[in-house]
């Protein structure tokens, strides 16, 4: 299949309050999110033309630009209505959806004082992010890079800087043929892939590191709370990096990811299984439910 970039499609993308043509889409190139990171963003997935727990998105895109200092000129109901008028205009009722907040070209310098902030949402088609990989299992290398301590970075906003030793980790782990790379964080502790939270079945329980340093992913809190619906016992806790050999299944929760089984770590190989399965179909069935059920399912 030939590669479509994502600057030259047909379609339409929310910008500061319109819809603009596609191609027309373009920032400053001395905008300061360009310069010096000051951007969030979040990632979203519409089934059947809802998008998937819509509010907490939005809550948490606001939230990350508050960390990083500056206020979006939206509140959430109307970045809401904004990112269901970009679905539609696009034609999507299944879809990915790309919130992304920066700020402007005013100013140039590491201080962003008089810069801006700026919304654009986007959305376009997009199956599952790896194929039939989902349902057998996917294989994880083990990344160099590590999470930073929240001491030394603003861990709990989804924010762009943050995803910089992300990008570095995956892309070395698919150089090296595997699909993704599991992170450790500053402590040498379990952490995440590099855009996905992670579960582990041991001893029958599904384990999960606490996120210190690291997104308390949406999709994260779904699969917890759909585990516990099914009876099973959920432990959120510091995860030593040897205990990864412990376990018989492995699973991924992101919005990308939806959930995904991981047949392999490094040297450490898992067979998914009964409790992989279960969450897996249970969310699947989740996300298209309207987002009332949606709501009632997780509460």
């Amino acid at each position: 299949m030939a590669l479509v970039p994502f600057d030259d499609r047909d379609g339409w993308i929310w910008w500061n309050g319109s819809l603009v043509p596609w191609r027309d889409a373009r920032p400053h190139v001395l905008s300061h999110g360009l310069h010096y990171a000051s951007a969030v963003f979040e990632g979203e997935r519409a089934y059947n033309g809802h998008i998937f727990r819509l509010r907490d998105h939005t809550e948490r895109l606001i939230a990350s630009a508050g960390m990083l200092g500056f206020a979006l000129p939206w509140d959430a109901e109307a970045i809401d209505a904004a990112s269901r008028q970009v679905l539609a205009a696009n034609g999507l009722t299944d879809g990915y959806v790309r919130p992304i907040a920066w700020l402007g070209s005013e100013v140039l310098g590491v201080s962003p004082h008089g810069a801006s902030a700026n919304l654009a949402i986007a959305a376009w088609a997009w199956p599952s992010y790896y194929g039939a990989d989902r349902m057998q299992g996917i294989r994880v290398g083990e990344a160099v890079w590590k999470r930073p301590s929240p001491e030394t970075a603003p861990t709990a906003a989804k924010c762009t800087s943050l995803y910089t030793i992300g990008s570095l980790s995956k892309r070395k782990a698919e150089d090296e043929g595997y699909s993704d790379a599991l992170m450790l964080d500053w402590r040498g502790l379990v952490a995440e892939t590099t855009g996905a939270n992670i579960f582990f079945v041991i001893d029958g329980a599904l384990h999960t590191p606490t996120p210190e340093g690291f997104l308390d992913g949406i999709t994260r809190r779904s699969v917890m709370a759909l585990a516990r619906r099914h009876q099973m016992t959920v432990i959120e806790r510091q995860i030593q990096a040897d205990e990864i050999g412990l376990a018989s299944e492995v699973l991924l929760a992101g919005t990308a990811a939806e959930v995904t089984a991981v047949r392999e770590i490094g040297p450490h190989r898992y067979t998914p299984g009964r409790i992989t399965d279960t969450l897996m179909r249970g969310y699947d069935a989740l996300v298209r439910e309207t987002p009332a059920e949606v709501a009632r399912a997780l509460a």
